[in-house]
């Protein structure tokens, strides 16, 4: 069992990056994966912790783009580095572009006149590198103004929401690219994010594909079996490795664990294997 979908402190995740490796080992995982929204900083700390107990580990992130019918789509790009290659550059620039996104963010929820302000966000996240709108959430719950963080997206936050703040992406053949130019492979995350069904997404896929991705991801923490199954012949049926992972948060998405997602996840080891081999 291997689990290719986590977030720590650096992004929006609630532990170090240090702490996800044990929670993986504890969990019975062969592998893990640190794949950390826009930043590759917390590589180094989980890679060093992997080592020490005796579990393998995966350099990733996850970036953000734009998608047909649908405001953002994520992708995961596995085996890269933070050093000077293509992507580690670009993830310069995305990081820049999330701090004026949260900037902008704090002035529209104060504008709406709820009692948040870019401070009290800055405390919750601990950085401003990892800083974004989970831990506006955060805030907004500790404040009153929502009940859980999922309400908190709802009401204000989620795309079309009163307090929603755009953020520039890149397109995911512009991710495929860079990552083949890095060393790595790019994975299209939770596709049934993307709101499309049956051949508005298979079209989609088709077209990822195309332009260089190496797999989706069909064993996703919060999927159904039939979804997780539907998503395994989208991906025989483009020739893409089906990966997957539990998109473990910590307190941030307190319904999912590291390896076992909701409970019954269970990633195949095989699927490591298969990933690297679509890096040449």
């Amino acid at each position: 069992m291997i689990d290719l979908h986590t977030h720590s402190t650096v992004s929006d995740g609630s532990d170090p990056p240090g702490r996800i490796p044990e929670l993986a080992a504890a969990a019975g995982c062969r592998a893990i994966a640190l794949t950390d929204h826009d930043s590759l900083a917390g590589l180094s700390e989980a890679r060093a912790r992997a080592g020490e107990i005796g579990i393998g580990f995966v350099s990733g992130c996850e970036i953000s783009c734009r998608a047909p019918g649908s405001a953002s789509m994520h992708v995961l790009v596995y085996f890269v580095e933070d050093d000077d290659r293509p992507l580690a550059v670009e993830l310069d620039a995305l990081r820049a572009d999330r701090h004026r996104r949260n900037l902008a963010l704090a002035d529209r929820l104060g504008q709406l006149e709820l009692p948040v302000t870019y401070e009290e966000v800055l405390a919750v996240a601990g950085s401003e590198a990892g800083m974004g709108r989970p831990h506006f959430a955060q805030v907004l719950v500790a404040n009153g103004v929502a009940d859980s963080i999922q309400d908190a997206f709802d009401r204000y936050l989620a795309t079309g929401r009163p307090g929603y703040v755009p953020k520039s992406r890149l397109e995911g053949p512009d991710v495929a690219r860079m990552a083949r130019a890095s060393g790595g492979v790019a994975v299209l995350a939770h596709p049934f994010s993307l709101g499309l069904d049956g051949p508005e997404l298979a079209t989609v896929v088709e077209t990822l594909a195309g332009s260089g991705f190496g797999g989706i991801e069909a064993f996703y923490g919060r999927y159904r079996p039939e979804q997780r199954a539907a998503l395994v012949d989208l991906a025989h049926r483009f020739d893409l490795v089906a990966t997957g992972g539990s998109d473990y948060h910590g307190v941030v998405k307190p319904d999912l664990t590291v390896g076992t997602g909701q409970g019954d996840l269970e990633v195949p080891d095989s699927v490591l294997d298969a990933l690297e081999r679509r890096r040449s």
